[in-house]
């Protein structure tokens, strides 16, 4: 059914239940998994926080790369407790464009993401999923 499943990663309980859910779906379809999570942009704050350091915003990325990096290392040993070999990415960019660059360069046929519960964060971010879902070059599967 699914030869390539892909899951949207970050430290999000909403994300962990699509990494769940996309680990017992690559299993049970044999199929190729990954994990991607982007990068966000830098906080508004980095820009007063250069005055006193110009390193700050070096210092800022390489911490959220590391978290990142964690996520994704955690993602691949619960795939693995459960058969499921996983590689995980980490990109930047415009996140829905960043996205689906991905998915089309990883020939993904389902993208599984977590849906957030209905507070700001999901009313500012509907439009994005929804775009996302709309343009995606593959299946899209919300878990709650």
């Amino acid at each position: 059914m699914f030869s390539k499943i892909v899951v949207a990663l970050n430290d999000l309980p909403e994300s962990q239940r699509a990494l769940r859910a996309g680990i017992e779906l690559a299993r049970a379809c044999k199929a190729e998994f990954a994990t991607v999570s982007i990068l966000s942009d830098l906080p508004a704050y980095t820009s007063f926080a250069i005055v006193v350091d110009p390193e700050i915003p070096n210092v800022i990325r390489e911490d959220q790369r590391r978290a990142h990096g964690e996520l994704h290392e955690k993602a691949s040993i619960l795939a693995k407790e459960h058969g499921v070999l996983a590689t995980g990415s980490v990109i930047e960019g415009r996140e829905i464009q960043a996205m689906l660059h991905f998915l089309k360069e990883q020939r993904a046929d389902l993208l599984v993401i977590g849906l957030h519960q209905h507070d700001f964060y999901l009313s500012r971010l509907w439009n994005s999923v929804y775009d996302l879902a709309q343009e995606a070059p593959c299946s899209v599967l919300g878990v709650h």
